[in-house]
């Protein structure tokens, strides 16, 4: 069964999320605390989502955001944010974090959101992939990023922005195409998540993140990938 790890420590909430997961199909492990979810998921190796609450007792939700990213970059993360925290939401992303989640949400919006992440983090390989563009190499076997021979960390989203980039190399991408494409036609959220990625993978494989020449901005469009 697919596995989902749920951290909040409002009981009610946390019992509103498991049992909508559950009908729609998953299993569910249940943290109260950030430690305690990181403690779970050493012991269940195979949760490919993480729901993730901000605000808690002890270590909040973006240091075990950054504490599972260190060393996970396959699991799906989606923070749970309050509607007043605009900047919850460029946090948790910024810090690894793929999507977020504000409360107060229906059924259906978490379901999707979940379902979304999971179908990325279980999407089949092909079999056959490299994709050259010095001093990148992308290998769609393993789903890796390298550039100049080192291996560049990527979530599953980055994975895929950056996979979408490479084969429309030198073509203009509005920001509605990478957000079809990458979180789905059906995904509830904002545009800006398109953006909050982006600068988070500037970060990761710019020269000069502040002045951009792999990813580049197309005003008042998207973006493209600069060669």
């Amino acid at each position: 069964m697919k596995k989902v790890l749920v951290l909040e420590d409002e009981a009610n909430i946390r019992s509103f999320i498991v049992i909508n997961l559950s009908r729609a199909g998953y299993e569910v492990v249940e943290a109260a605390t950030g430690e305690e979810a990181l403690e779970k998921l050493q012991q269940h190796r195979d949760v490919r989502v993480a729901l993730l609450d901000i605000m808690l007792p002890g270590i909040d939700g973006f240091e075990v955001c950054r504490r599972i990213r260190a060393g996970n970059t396959h699991i799906g993360i989606i923070m749970l944010t309050a509607r007043s925290q605009e900047m919850d939401k460029v946090t948790g992303l910024m810090t690894g974090a793929d999507d977020y989640v504000t409360k107060p949400f229906s059924p259906a919006e978490l379901t999707a959101r979940v379902d979304a992440l999971m179908r990325r983090s279980g999407a089949a390989e092909i079999p056959d992939g490299e994709i050259r563009q010095p001093p990148f190499l992308l290998n769609t076997r393993n789903r890796t990023l390298e550039k100049n021979g080192q291996r560049i960390k990527l979530t599953q989203v980055e994975y895929a922005i950056i996979k979408m980039f490479m084969e429309s190399s030198g073509r203009a991408l509005s920001r509605e195409e990478i957000l079809d494409t990458v979180w789905g036609k059906d995904y509830f959220g904002e545009l800006k998540i398109v953006d909050v990625n982006i600068r988070r993978l500037r970060l990761k494989i710019e020269d000069n993140p502040t002045n951009p020449s792999y990813i580049t901005t197309v005003w008042g469009y998207g973006y493209k990938w600069g060669f």
